[in-house]
């Protein structure tokens, strides 16, 4: 283990680290690939350099082997992939830094990650995949060196089956606020017997799932606080906005597909399973879901929206979707310069072939910030564009602003305690977490 390696992992980096959007959210999967080094096939293959992507985002694993597949044929420069398990990306990464034939294609989620890992990041300015990018907005930038280049936008809210939603004598345009979602989804409770469905899907807080609520609708109360005062990071939340959380909250885990004592021990994989049923109306999560949803016609867009996440704080009348970015591309400076210009070369490949933006945008599900992209077929995609051209204000993604991985995870643990016994003590220990966990996280991250 090399002498920066061991200084980051003395300084505590695994308590930091990132969420899908995305999915993972995000990011949003729960399956993985093996984790074993990655094999050294560049001599055997001839090709210059070799490319070794340790990919963030489960639910698009195979998607990426066969793009690297593809890359690999098309050029002979060995590409490997491999994916951390949902939730496990930064012990992954630093186990694999540790290791002969690391990463030479990682990503952090934006400042907070970047700080752990900018002596690794090769600065791509220059690069042509820099050149790619439509706004230096999408560049993780200090001064004029660039640690990182975000691959994606995504956008997340309640997804909708509108199918079910009109069986229960409503549209998507009856829910417009957090008292009009509150109206419905009760009302669906009270009669869910009649009708054969429930509200909400399950709030799962395993964690292939608790991302979407430690993380995902944590992120609202950060974002009307920031609105509020003027800011965009704090060192000490407040917490302004935590009844609006507790009152989302509650509605999630009293209007569900189960009981809300069952929640700790529920997967991501069941509340999709829920919703791809037909067992519930509203299942939180982001535009990386869609091809899950209409894989195989399970869905059609017919059958689908995705509507704001309302939580009863600011101009409601004029909320768009959650939309932003975790998700940003660093080559790693320690690798040799052959695997180095391998990796510019792929990255590049990837947002400027035909392939590579095709599969990026229509398998993937991705808007891409680079000139090249194409339009995405996903109907959430099109939907948060929509919601920006009707003059709506999209949500920006503040969760990178969360001190530590250790911080969401006592967030996590205090939802889940609440959930099983809904007093105002366990709320009041979801507000310590929330806030008083915020500022000692802070402070250990920064070294205060």
């Amino acid at each position: 283990m090399n002498k920066k390696l061991l200084a980051l992992t003395l300084s505590g980096a695994l308590a930091v680290s990132m969420l899908a959007g995305c999915g993972g959210s995000s990011n949003g999967g729960d399956t993985s690939t093996s984790t074993d080094t990655k094999a050294d096939t560049t001599e055997a293959s001839g090709a210059e350099g070799s490319v070794y992507y340790l990919n963030f985002k489960p639910e698009q694993d195979q998607q990426w082997q066969d793009l690297a597949k593809a890359y690999t044929d098309e050029t002979g420069v060995p590409v490997t992939v491999v994916t951390a398990a949902s939730g496990n990306y930064e012990t992954t990464l630093m186990s694999e830094m540790g290791k002969s034939g690391a990463p030479t294609l990682f990503q952090v989620n934006g400042p907070v990650g970047l700080a752990n890992w900018k002596d690794y990041c090769y600065d791509l300015a220059g690069s042509d995949i820099y050149g790619q990018l439509t706004s230096d907005n999408y560049a993780l930038k200090e001064d004029d060196t660039v640690y990182g280049i975000a691959y994606v936008i995504e956008s997340y809210g309640l997804i909708v089956n509108k199918t079910l939603l009109e069986k229960a004598g409503y549209t998507i345009d009856d829910i417009q606020s957090f008292a009009d979602l509150k109206k419905v989804a009760e009302d669906i409770t009270a009669r869910s017997s009649e009708l054969g469905f429930a509200a909400f899907t399950s709030a799962g807080m395993d964690g292939s799932s608790d991302w979407r609520f430690k993380t995902h609708l944590a992120n609202l109360p950060i974002y009307f606080e920031y609105q509020t005062d003027g800011i965009s990071s704090t060192d000490a939340i407040k917490g302004t906005y935590l009844d609006n959380y507790r009152d989302m909250w509650d509605l999630y885990i009293n209007n569900s597909t189960c009981d809300p004592k069952e929640l700790s021990a529920k997967t991501g994989d069941d509340s999709r399973n829920e919703f791809l049923a037909g067992d519930a109306v509203f299942f939180q999560n982001g535009s990386w879901e869609y091809a899950n949803l209409t894989a195989d016609g399970a869905y059609t867009d017919d059958d689908l929206a995705m509507i704001p996440i309302y939580i009863g704080a600011g101009d409601e009348a004029n909320q768009g979707l959650c939309t932003g970015t975790e998700n940003y591309w660093c080559v790693n400076n320690q690798a040799d310069e052959a695997d180095i210009q391998a990796t510019l070369d792929f990255m590049n490949w990837c947002v400027t072939s035909e392939l590579g933006t095709k599969t990026m945008a229509d398998e993937m599900g991705f808007v891409i910030p680079f000139k090249g992209a194409q339009e995405s077929k996903n109907l959430f995609v099109k939907q948060d564009a929509e919601y920006t051209a009707e003059g709506k204000t999209p949500v920006s993604w503040n969760f990178t602003t969360m001190p530590s991985e250790e911080w969401k995870n006592g967030v996590g643990q205090a939802l889940t305690a609440y959930a099983a016994d809904q007093t105002d003590a366990n709320w009041a220990g979801v507000v310590s977490a929330f806030v008083d966990g915020w500022a000692t996280e802070y402070q250990m991250a920064n070294g205060q």
